[in-house]
């Protein structure tokens, strides 16, 4: 039987892109890395009986992750997004509704597995919040001894402030981009400075670590009341779908190995810039890739 280190939970779902179809969701971007740097990840989700999920499936067999906790419903279809890039280089999205994931359902194998006494991390994002059923499950899985990874992601109009603050409450790692950032902690206070932000957040909602995406200026880390800044790599972005996911999951990786703060960002940092510099959110590459583009040149 596999022994899972961490559990990512949520979406998974189709990216539709004006000239293809990639594999995604947040949290299925975040266990595909995971597993390419090693670690044993169970992706919890649900699809449906439909052709698309039959490829998702397939998919993700053909990754090396474990489909055991992927549900199946006869109801909904599998999760759809229509993508594009925006004129700067942002992608945006219209997130199709009702569909599989949004009733991912709590049962006796998902209690067994986040309660395993292996399980180092539990992922999730805000997505997770907008049906009751999957948010019921995520409420249960909240109880697991894990600790709680959040990932932040502000699609209008399946978030509110309510929802988003007992995620936040629950955390011990929260990740988000700067627009993510500024907004949030506008409903709190007017703040100046990204650092201004960050302290506000971790003092109000109790969070020992955060981290935030810069794009091309690379990232910042707030762990355990100190500040570290990492520089952007000089890469050429193909699309930005997934680059974010695979900064959380370097991070997560180099924390279970117990790396500095300051390699941890720097390993993350490479490897969302590399996961840029390539069409969709879970492309093939090397880890020995992620290295040389750590001891590039970079900017900031």
């Amino acid at each position: 039987m596999i022994k899972y280190n961490i559990a990512c939970l949520g979406e998974i779902l189709w990216d539709i892109l004006p000239d293809k179809e990639l594999p995604g969701g947040a949290p299925m971007n975040v266990a595909y890395h995971l597993q390419q740097l090693s670690q044993q990840v169970a992706m919890v989700s649900r699809t449906g009986t439909d052709e698309h999920g039959r490829r998702l499936l397939q998919l993700m067999e053909k990754m090396g992750l474990s489909t055991a906790y992927v549900q199946t419903d006869q109801q909904y279809a599998t999760g759809k997004v229509n993508a594009w890039m925006d004129p700067h280089n942002d992608m945006q999205y219209d997130i199709l509704y009702p569909v599989a994931w949004d009733f991912i359902s709590w049962n006796p194998a998902l209690s067994e597995l986040l309660e395993e006494e292996g399980l180092q991390y539990m992922v999730f994002g805000s997505l997770m919040t907008r049906h009751d059923v999957s948010k019921a499950t995520l409420l249960k899985a909240l109880k697991s001894p894990a600790k709680k990874v959040l990932d932040i992601n502000l699609r209008a109009p399946y978030y509110s402030t309510s929802n988003l603050e007992w995620l936040m409450q629950a955390c011990d790692l929260l990740k988000l981009n700067t627009a993510e950032l500024e907004l949030i902690s506008s409903w709190y206070g007017h703040y100046t400075t990204h650092e201004a932000c960050i302290q506000a957040l971790s003092s109000r909602f109790d969070i020992p670590v955060i981290v935030v995406t810069l794009g091309s200026k690379g990232c910042m880390g707030y762990i355990d009341g100190q500040f570290h800044y990492q520089e952007g790599q000089p890469i050429t972005v193909a699309d930005t779908i997934g680059s974010g996911d695979a900064f959380l999951a370097g991070f997560l990786v180099c924390q279970l190995q117990r790396r500095s703060p300051a390699y941890s960002l720097a390993f993350a940092n490479a490897l969302g810039a590399l996961v840029a510099s390539r069409p969709g959110g879970c492309p093939a590459y090397d880890p020995s890739e992620i290295i040389t583009l750590m001891n590039a040149p970079q900017h900031s």
